[in-house]
């Protein structure tokens, strides 16, 4: 069997580790820990089981429709895909010639070096300035900068004004990932929706913040253009009959998205509060995560100690990250949990 040499020197992106105990606390993967609006519930009961004899809508005209109309644009500007991470791999493939780059922060998600290997083009990283803020510019030349806005895993966010001025200078195409772009204080999605915009595509995904992690839908809005031409390399079917009908319910219900929203800030703010009383450094999170370095004793070593009791956090290794965990925002209860664990392991 021959495999592709890029697929032969691939590092494959690791996701978050994913315990199949019920009684672990899990703050490793950014997940709500709420449950999504009750009418995607409704509509999983009355799901009609002959929609799914017929392949679902391929250009997603309802979906298209509701976030179009919750932006104040048209769904020409709207693209649906299987996931964000679908659209990262379709983005990659319209707008990165053979030869061209794709570049994004460091740190960042690391996915994006990924996709970077499994097209085959170098991936240049623009290096996060001392206290994790970027300065607006971008390392090299790159046909697709990705920018995680807030960023991961640091949660710190970059003023919108900031990315416009960068856009403009700009010559290739500049994706900002908004993931976490609802529990933060601003977003960029009146670049996407500007009427002269000609690089800007700003993405969402209903994984955070609507608490469907577990559906994979996710969406971006930009030029028509740009939009069209991730149409043309997508799948044909490429987000499934169920998936868009709950996702519409979750879009339809966005009081209840806002509401689970500011539970988990309100949680974050006394989290970050309770560490930095202990001396941990918390950088300024506009996201639904902390990333934290300990006080007294290395993050790895904290990682551990903390997987040993169940719960589990995010750790990366690495020159800029390796001394900071990662920790997603739990309810309440999980929270205090953790807090618990940590005051015990000052004391160990």
């Amino acid at each position: 069997m021959r495999i592709a040499q890029p697929v032969q020197r691939l590092t494959p992106y690791v996701p978050g580790e994913q315990p199949k105990e019920s009684s672990v606390v899990k703050l490793n993967t950014n997940e709500n820990p709420y449950l999504p609006s009750p009418k995607c519930a409704d509509v999983l009961k009355g799901f009609d089981l002959h929609r799914l004899r017929r392949y679902p809508d391929p250009v997603f005209a309802a979906l298209r429709a509701r976030i179009a109309a919750i932006w104040k644009t048209v769904p020409e500007r709207v693209f649906v895909g299987n996931g964000s991470d679908e659209i990262l791999t379709l983005a990659a493939k319209a707008f990165v010639d053979d030869g061209e780059t794709i570049g994004s922060l460091d740190p960042s998600y690391s996915l994006y070096k990924t996709l970077a290997a499994i097209r085959d083009v170098p991936f240049v990283p623009t290096p996060l300035d001392a206290d994790y803020t970027w300065n607006g510019k971008i390392k090299g030349h790159p046909a697709l900068f990705l920018l995680t806005n807030p960023n991961a895993p640091t949660g710190v966010l970059t003023p919108s004004e900031a990315i416009a001025a960068a856009a403009r200078r700009f010559k290739g195409v500049l994706l900002v990932d908004e993931a976490y772009a609802d529990f933060a204080k601003s977003n960029c999605v009146p670049l996407a929706t500007a009427a002269d915009n000609r690089c800007v595509i700003v993405m969402r995904t209903l994984s955070k913040s609507f608490s469907l992690a577990g559906l994979r839908l996710g969406y971006c809005i930009g030029p028509e253009d740009l939009v069209e031409a991730l149409y043309k390399v997508k799948d044909s079917y490429n987000v499934d009959a169920v998936a868009q009908a709950v996702a519409l319910a979750a879009l339809n219900d966005l009081p209840w998205m806002r509401a689970n929203v500011a539970k988990v800030r309100k949680t974050r703010a006394r989290v970050a509060k309770a560490l930095a009383k202990r001396g941990w450094d918390i950088l300024p999170s506009d996201s639904n995560f902390l990333f934290a370095r300990p006080a007294h004793r290395p993050a790895a070593e904290i990682f551990a100690a903390l997987r040993d009791r169940h719960i589990y956090v995010r750790y990366f290794p690495g020159p800029r990250t390796g001394d900071r965990l990662r920790i997603t925002i739990g309810t309440d209860a999980e929270m205090d949990t953790f807090l618990s664990a940590v005051a015990a392991l000052d004391k160990a």
